[in-house]
């Protein structure tokens, strides 16, 4: 590692760069933030800070090892030291919570979620939620990845609650991509007790639905931005 560190050193600094973008921004962050003065300046770039993928299942080989240490490094350390720079955050149950928490993101406006669990889904989006704050009064963008449940018709109708608990609590979101995954049990179906949901910002809105009348609920006025 230190001759790597001596190789990369006496690189300029164009080359360098070139190099560390074809590493995803949390192995660059992981790897090379605190080595020394100029490594600690290069990797501050908003190329590297703007957005991190924190799931264990990317493609980069730090996610793959995401264990306690390196999480506790990037809530400890990391975080806190570019907070200002991030502005959109990929996150999984149950990290997402140690990682929000660990500092705040005053430019954050966009969040992915996956391997979200119903009941944890549900929590987050309410008023008693620690998290409540981030979706009331920043995020514009929300990406939301529900794992399956082995009762379909369950899952059904916990994808509506989460769906409405999303709307009710964000009132700044202009982009949902609910379930981008598109599996059958991330489908939504509306029933005539669903309670109306309205939202007046959203301009863009990703779902899948069970069948037509569906969608007829979902063009009907009540998102009329979109």
């Amino acid at each position: 590692m230190d001759g790597s560190l001596i190789q990369l050193h006496d690189l300029p600094d164009e080359i360098l760069m070139i190099i560390l973008k074809k590493i995803s921004n949390a192995e660059v962050l992981y790897s090379f933030i605190g080595v020394n003065k100029r490594l600690n300046e290069i990797v501050h770039d908003s190329i590297f800070t703007n957005c991190l993928t924190l799931i264990r299942d990317s493609s980069n080989s730090l996610s793959d090892r995401l264990n306690k240490r390196i999480l506790d490094r990037f809530c400890l350390q990391i975080l806190p030291s570019i907070h200002h720079k991030i502005k959109w955050l990929n996150v999984e149950s149950p990290s997402m919570e140690p990682i929000l928490l660990s500092t705040n993101y005053p430019n954050l406006y966009g969040l992915g979620i996956y391997h979200i669990e119903k009941e944890t889904a549900s929590r987050i989006f309410t008023e008693e939620s620690p998290l409540i704050h981030i979706f009331q009064n920043q995020i514009l963008s929300l990406v939301i990845d529900i794992v399956q449940r082995k009762d379909l018709s369950l899952a059904e109708n916990g994808n509506v609650h989460i769906f409405t608990r999303i709307l009710t609590v964000s009132s700044k979101l202009q982009c949902l991509n609910f379930g981008p995954s598109l599996f059958p049990y991330q489908r939504l179906l509306f029933r005539s007790l669903t309670p109306i949901v309205v939202s007046p910002t959203l301009l863009e809105l990703r779902v899948s639905v069970q069948n037509f009348i569906d969608c007829l609920y979902l063009v009907d006025g009540r998102f009329d931005q979109l």
